[in-house]
């Protein structure tokens, strides 16, 4: 199988495992010593188990159907490092039914370990104004 089937195969595992709100089948795509930065809340994560308990978070503030959509999905490879970089819409429904989302920036690092392609590093991010200082939500790409 190819570097970039592989790491295709990566990205589209790690979307179903969001799709079904499957945080051990997210958290398995993730190297042990992942540094993450999210965001919301916190300016980084080090390591599985700091990042785990972010998205069992993130996902139980979704109490229904929710949307992970990637768009412009470019990566590559030499060796055993990678990186990636697309534009991904993340929405979820809360318990009175309302959806809320946006899309958002993403980068990812990846390390070939164990004969397997892992998420090294990961940066999602939303513009903001600097003059107002607000988060620009309403973006489309």
């Amino acid at each position: 199988m190819s570097t970039t089937t592989e790491l295709r195969g990566l990205i589209d595992t790690w979307v179903a495992a969001n799709l079904a709100k499957n945080l051990d089948a997210i958290i398995e795509h993730y190297a042990e010593d992942v540094l993450a930065f999210d965001a919301i809340l916190q300016l980084q994560f080090k390591g599985r188990a700091a990042y785990r308990a972010h998205w069992q978070m993130c996902l139980e503030m979704c109490a229904g159907p929710t949307t992970f959509d990637v768009r412009e999905l470019e990566q590559e490879a030499s060796g055993e490092l990678g990186f990636g970089h697309f534009l991904a819409h993340c929405a979820g429904t809360d318990a009175e039914g309302k959806s809320q989302g946006c899309w958002l920036r993403v980068s990812q690092g990846y390390r070939k370990q164990g004969g397997r392609w892992l998420i090294a590093h990961e940066h999602f991010s939303v513009p903001f104004d600097p003059e107002s200082g607000q988060a620009l939500f309403g973006l489309e790409p």
